[in-house]
């Protein structure tokens, strides 16, 4: 791991903003109080959410303060508003909201804290994640395509095993995760009339482009598809945790992402989803890269894919990771598509994935890219003032990333985005 080339000035003017936009999350909204986006009567989404509300802010405190930057106070705070009401472990439940997202952003913020709910909590979890796997395992059985929610970050089986991979990784219940995964990438059969073989991940949820003909489609991304699943599988292999047939079943992620790798003057990108018309086309509808976001762009995609090349030992593989997201960050019109901070779709996401992605480069090419990045972010950071005040899609991420970056320290949060 090599320095990043940020100057000391850059380094304050990103903790200056970071500090300012904590300063307007210090104290809970009053326990009536909900987001826009949940509508008059859901302040328990808001207080449970990760992604746009109270865990995702009592993560953002917890952080500086194992960093020196803050007291303790905000952190339990936020944590009261976030438990105010009965954790939701239902279906929608998953690691950025409900029971999981607020266990997550507990032990994340206070790592080394036992209160007393924390055994309810990890065993409520642990629940959880075996009714997901008894319910996969019957639909595999029944060879039935899976959902997104079965398998993906946000409510799926990967964001459990995310959390665990930083809560028990040592246990057996996040192998039996990673196990699964392996299974997901075993190739099965498309409903079209020629019986295409396609990944097993190919989802039967419909797609926003599918007309008459439907079948399902297989997703790119981080948040929602196959990459996520490749970021665990990558990041637990680093950590030597390992199940039967993991590497191989890195290998096929990387090989069907080869498959759709498209080319274009900036550089390589990968189109959004693939419907049954573009597997039997054999090429994307989309004419090139979109906006470069963590979860559908190319930072992400090329994060997971340098993530599996650090795993498997694969230089060339990591080196074209890091070639395909330099010439991004390059790129003045791909950039000019992102218009907002956050962490999910903006700069807030672009900057970390580009900060942990050049901490574990090869060369210095991508390192070089980031102060422009920096910068980028910080002209944007207050851009917008959205109800979310949360990790992933609110203020919250927006301070944390900037926090991260100026002070040079990792205290595991980006496990929430699987770039770490």
């Amino acid at each position: 791991m090599t320095e990043a080339p940020l100057r000391t000035p850059l380094l304050r003017a990103a903790e200056a903003m970071a500090a300012c936009i904590t300063d307007t999350l210090t104290e809970p909204p009053p326990p009536d109080f909900a987001a826009d986006d949940y509508g008059p009567r859901s302040s328990r989404w808001y207080a449970q959410s990760l992604s746009r509300g109270a865990a995702g802010v009592a993560l953002l405190h917890g952080v500086r303060a194992q960093t020196g930057h803050g007291g303790w106070e905000p952190v339990h705070a936020w944590l009261r508003r976030a438990t105010a009401d009965t954790l939701n472990s239902g279906s929608g439940a998953g690691l950025w909201f409900g029971a999981p997202a607020v266990t997550h952003a507990l032990t994340t913020a206070m790592p080394h804290a036992r209160p007393a709910a924390l055994d309810t909590l990890d065993h409520a979890l642990d629940d959880q994640v075996e009714r997901r796997l008894a319910a996969a395992t019957a639909r595999l059985a029944a060879r039935a395509r899976p959902s997104l929610s079965e398998f993906d970050l946000v409510r799926g089986l990967t964001g459990l095993g995310a959390h665990l991979l930083c809560r028990a990784s040592h246990g057996p219940l996040l192998r039996r995760v990673l196990a699964y995964l392996v299974q997901l990438t075993e190739p099965v059969h498309t409903d079209d009339e020629a019986g295409r073989l396609a990944p097993g991940w190919w989802s039967a949820d419909p797609t926003d482009r599918e007309g008459p003909e439907q079948g399902g489609h297989a997703n790119v991304g981080m948040a929602h598809r196959i990459t996520g699943p490749l970021a665990l599988l990558a990041l637990a292999m680093r950590q030597n945790i390992r199940v039967p047939r993991h590497a191989e079943a890195i290998r096929r992620i990387c090989t069907w992402l080869d498959r759709w790798q498209q080319t274009s003057p900036a550089g390589p990108w990968w189109p959004e989803k693939i419907t049954v018309a573009e597997l039997r086309a054999g090429k994307p509808s989309m004419s090139g890269p979109a906006r470069p976001s963590w979860c559908y762009g190319t930072p992400g995609v090329a994060r997971a894919q340098q993530l599996a090349g650090i795993a498997l030992d694969d230089a060339a593989r990591q080196e074209a990771a890091e070639e395909a997201l330099t010439r991004c960050l390059a790129d003045p019109l791909q950039l000019s598509r992102i218009v907002d901070p956050s962490l999910c779709h903006g700069w807030a996401g672009l900057a970390a994935t580009a900060w942990y992605a050049a901490a574990d480069a090869r060369t210095a090419d991508l390192q070089k890219q980031l102060p422009q990045v920096v910068r980028l972010l910080i002209q944007h950071a207050t851009d917008t003032t959205p109800a979310r005040s949360g990790l992933i899609t609110g203020a919250a991420g927006i301070a944390l990333t900037l926090h991260t970056i100026a002070t040079g320290t990792d205290v595991r949060w980006a496990t929430s985005l699987l770039i770490n």
